[in-house]
């Protein structure tokens, strides 16, 4: 048995804080800075957690390996099954080219990858997150740039960078649901508090994201689709997550988003034919047609596709989100997670300073519920509609093993650094040394989100980990605790983009599998930024200034 210690070092937070930052300091330089393939940083990361556990923290050995395997299992089960699944049913389509159909039919929305660049990445992908979440966003989400001719560097940031926004509300809210159960706080609070943070975040990514694309070029032409979908997106979550439903509010924020920016496009592209036409020319290309708006190659001729075979090539996703869908309904959800198998990891004996078991101790195998098993489930019924062949199918199932090699090093590794760290005590004495700045710790509150979600690479972990703390820090600073519970949400989110796990998975899913290193420095200074305006906003809000805004 071990009894977790929060102060090692001379009895001390802030002593103790610095050494228990050594394992995420390692990683971060090594991939930031050295350039050190992904899966190598994080075995060499997990190695030096191992030893602040046992060396510093006075973890037993055997505990202490035991957390890294609890971890790594975990990494790979329910994480990479999500995406191993998702990136299979991928291979299927460009192996029997209906992902050639997809990609025409996205670009006869618009041939402009400034615009698929909002449509896919940020409203498509907040549906996908707010169905399956857990990586599955990025991993679609980047071979669909691909597939309409993105670089395959640019369609990993612009993906990762895109999943930010939805985050707090993904897997039908799950965050939200896990942060409730944890402070003891109104799951509807906290929701409405969230859809009063993120909404902020919500209208700036469609820019960011078009900046990413084609610079200063991309926003002085851009800028209005990008407003739209930015606005749309942003008052559907606030009203949804305040009015309707904090479990729905991606999937309708999502829809209304995706909607209005199609006809806001067609409305530009009608309006400019109009001025062509009275100007006596022809009709104008698309804004982002050959390399004008960030496009990488020049356009393919046009070629027609039929209505049977554009609809066989959304199909996948159709199934996709129907079956999440269905997943949600009360009596199908029930008798799911009725097949959800929990148990003590065994030989795994942690306990809080109180003498309670520490919760993460406990494995959760969901084989049925996990988003993976639904995917795996949807990729079957797409071999069966649009008639693979079983060897096909079989082989790009090899192919994606294959593939994600490195990537499933990667990840079981970053996770197996996060539970070593959460378990042994290394996370909490962060997180408490942090809380012990009164309250200035409206600023930091979301940083403390953010790193959850940068080591674990899941924001429902983030606030597992460190929902209580929050409400705990806010109490003794007299602050709202419902504000900086939900701070922990917001902040979270913007670790996704640096997660180690989600590098990954966006760097194996555009062939760049080793180079996460260089994706990590792309994204670094977006989350920054977007983290430093979360803190701001936040600390405002525990003001008179903008205290308004809470409910």
């Amino acid at each position: 048995m071990y009894v977790q210690q929060y102060a090692p070092v001379l009895k001390s937070l802030a002593w103790s804080s610095l050494v228990a930052a050594l394992p995420l300091l390692v990683l971060f330089v090594l991939l930031g800075g050295l350039r050190v393939r992904a899966w190598l940083a994080a075995i060499i990361a997990l190695v030096v957690s191992l030893l602040v556990a046992v060396l510093v923290y006075a973890m037993p050995v055997g505990q202490a390996l035991l957390a890294g395997s609890e971890g790594a299992v975990f990494g790979f089960f329910p994480i990479l099954w999500i995406v191993i699944n998702a990136l299979w049913i991928y291979r299927m389509t460009v192996r029997t080219g209906h992902f050639d159909v997809l990609r025409r039919s996205f670009s006869s929305v618009s041939d402009d990858q400034r615009v698929q660049a909002i449509i896919i990445a940020f409203a498509f992908g907040a549906l996908l997150e707010a169905l399956a979440g857990f990586g599955a966003p990025v991993a679609i989400c980047t071979v669909m740039l691909m597939a309409v001719n993105f670089h395959p560097l640019k369609a990993a940031v612009v993906a990762l960078v895109a999943n930010t926004a939805p985050v707090a509300f993904g897997a039908i809210a799950v965050p939200i649901t896990t942060l409730a159960q944890v402070t003891g706080l109104p799951e509807d609070v906290l929701g409405a508090v969230v859809g009063r943070q993120t909404p902020v975040l919500a209208v700036f990514v469609p820019f960011v994201l078009v900046a990413l694309v084609d610079g200063v070029r991309g926003l002085r032409e851009t800028w209005g689709v990008a407003l739209v979908g930015g606005l749309v997106f942003a008052v559907a979550q606030f009203l949804t997550s305040n009015f309707l439903s904090v479990p729905l509010t991606d999937i309708v924020a999502s829809l209304l988003c995706a909607g209005a920016v199609v006809l806001t496009v067609r409305a530009r592209r009608g309006s400019a034919d109009r001025v062509a036409v009275a100007a006596g020319g022809g009709d104008v290309p698309d804004a982002g047609s050959g390399r004008h708006g960030g496009v990488d190659t020049a356009p393919e001729p046009p070629e027609r596709d039929s209505a049977r075979d554009t609809l066989l090539a959304y199909l996948p996703y159709i199934i996709i989100i129907a079956l999440f869908s269905i997943q949600q309904i009360p009596p199908v959800k029930k008798a799911i997670d009725a097949t959800t198998v929990k148990f003590r990891w065994p030989g795994l004996d942690v306990r809080s300073p109180s003498g309670s078991q520490v919760s993460s101790t406990t494995f959760t195998f969901n084989w049925l519920a996990t988003a993976g098993t639904i995917l795996l489930i949807a990729g079957l019924i797409t071999v069966l509609v649009l008639r693979v062949a079983p060897r096909t199918a079989v082989g790009s199932y090899g192919q994606t093993l294959s593939e994600l090699r490195t990537a499933i090093v990667t990840v079981m590794a970053v996770l197996a650094l996060a539970y070593v760290m959460n378990l042994s005590g290394q996370t909490i004495t962060i997180g408490q040394w942090l809380a012990a700045t009164g309250g200035f710790f409206a600023v930091l509150s979301p940083v403390l989100g953010w790193l959850g979600v940068a080591v674990t690479g899941s924001d429902t972990s983030s606030n597992s980990l460190f929902g209580a703390l929050q409400v705990a820090a806010a109490q003794r600073s007299g602050l709202d605790p419902v504000l900086l519970a939900a701070a922990n949400t917001s902040g979270g989110v913007l670790g996704k983009m640096v997660s180690p796990q989600n590098l990954a998975i966006a760097a194996s899913a555009v062939g760049m599998a080793g180079r996460e290193g260089e994706i990590f420095r792309r994204v670094l200074p977006w989350s920054l930024a977007f983290l430093a305006g979360m803190a701001l906003l936040v600390f405002l809000q525990s003001t008179p200034v903008l205290g308004w805004m809470l409910p």
